[in-house]
């Protein structure tokens, strides 16, 4: 439980009076609060919305498996009224599996965007890599991924009005994060729950194991929520906004991120720029990655670039060699034999990521990388990898860098440990 309501901790945030680093959007609390007239927020690893009606409880999102029981038991605690409805922001499945705990008290209405089923339907079809990719990211070893999903029963393709008893909901689709995105409008309360399209973080719009996002659909979606003249605003993850003002900055600041990096891209995209140049040059604005929604804490904007060159330019990269490429162990051996071995690729990749420059450390990646696998069954070119890979990590804000750097160190550890 925090000293300050999420609410006052939100706006003295946003204020400058407290870091965000002393709140991660991704280190929550399960807490329940009451943060308008019949609104009621739980701060959990997504976040869940519960709106009071006379047709019961409207619950945007349900939560992840992880805390439906910590959910459940929160929304219990500010209302005994049954929940008669579920509104799924989107199919990822920490915003989806809260909802059996709520069925357990009778049935719901669960609702989403026409996207959702095939979703569910290629997570079925691709279980093994979400997996995979998943235990990566989060660190995870041993993640299982579900096979069974509680389905919508009801589905919409643009936008879908609701009437709660006399309560007014709107549902408006935007492909942003997902292609099955859903905000939640509710007039009466000048109430805003935006899924993941506000996540107190740089907008996901670029996760590099996962499918196309839309960086420049979601600008247009955060546009159109701000003209509403919201009051409050529920996001996906992180804290609660209240206050016209700073919710118009946060969705309006959000998309112009979005609207620069998309716009810097394309230009160079125009002007035949291959993609590992783009990637070095296009920047987000330096005033709005400082700020405290914005900061590169989970995603990062040189990936946010790669998804936009992946929409726009399709997978190959402009560099010829990249077409069909040599198998890379191969172009490991034939690096390594010009080298002088697989042990001086492993020496040189240790002192450059030594010297902790972001440059440097990119260089020492590539030398590691192919150190251990010209040389694979070698302990010191794998110790020399895990090492490379940790200094990696460290340095990286964004979590799922360092998800991808930190596997590859347990990788060559492991390697290593073996091979003794």
């Amino acid at each position: 439980m925090t000293e300050k309501s999420l609410l006052e901790l939100s706006d003295a945030i946003l204020r400058g009076e407290t870091d965000i680093t002393d709140h991660h959007p991704f280190r929550p609390s399960n807490q329940l609060e009451e943060v308008g007239d019949g609104v009621a927020f739980v701060e959990s690893f997504a976040n869940v919305a519960a709106l009071s009606t006379p047709d019961g409880l409207c619950l945007v999102d349900t939560g992840s498996v992880f805390a439906a029981p910590a959910i459940h038991k929160a929304v219990r605690s500010w209302s005994s009224d049954r929940a008669t409805t579920a509104v799924y922001t989107h199919g990822h499945i920490d915003h989806v599996f809260g909802t059996a705990a709520f069925e357990e008290e009778g049935p719901m209405r669960v609702i989403g965007h026409d996207g959702i089923d095939p979703r569910f339907d290629r997570y079925r079809k691709t279980a093994g890599y979400n997996a995979v990719i998943n235990q990566r990211q989060f660190q995870a070893p041993g993640l299982k991924w579900p096979l069974e999903y509680r389905r919508p029963d009801v589905t919409y393709s643009d936008r879908l009005d609701l009437d709660l008893a006399g309560v007014a909901v709107e549902l408006h689709h935007a492909r942003g994060e997902t292609d099955d995105h859903t905000w939640v409008w509710v007039p009466e309360r000048r109430t805003l729950c935006t899924g993941d399209l506000i996540i107190w973080c740089t907008p996901n719009a670029g996760n590099p194991q996962k499918v196309q996002r839309y960086a420049e659909d979601w600008a247009v979606a955060l546009r159109t929520m701000a003209a509403l003249g919201p009051e409050l605003l529920l996001p996906g993850h992180g804290l609660p906004i209240a206050g016209a003002d700073n919710v118009r900055m946060v969705l309006l600041d959000s998309a112009t991120m979005l609207e620069s990096l998309a716009a810097q891209t394309l230009a160079l995209m125009n002007e035949g720029a291959r993609l590992n140049d783009i990637i070095h040059t296009v920047r987000p604005p330096a005033d709005l990655i400082e700020k405290p929604y914005l900061r590169p804490i989970y995603d990062d904007p040189e990936f946010i670039v790669r998804n936009l060159w992946r929409l726009y330019g399709g997978w190959y990269d402009g560099n010829p060699a990249e077409l069909k490429p040599a198998k890379l162990s191969a172009l490991a051996i034939e690096v390594a034999t010009m080298a002088g071995g697989a042990d001086v690729l492993a020496r040189r990749a240790i002192e450059l990521a030594s010297s902790g420059t972001d440059d440097d450390l990119r260089l020492a990646g590539h030398l590691a990388e192919y150190a251990a696998l010209a040389a694979p069954d070698s302990g010191s070119t794998h110790r020399a990898r895990a090492e490379v890979f940790r200094l990696r990590g460290e340095a990286e804000p964004s979590l799922m860098a360092k998800g991808v750097f930190r596997w590859a160190e347990s990788e060559s550890e492991r390697r290593a440990d073996e091979l003794k």
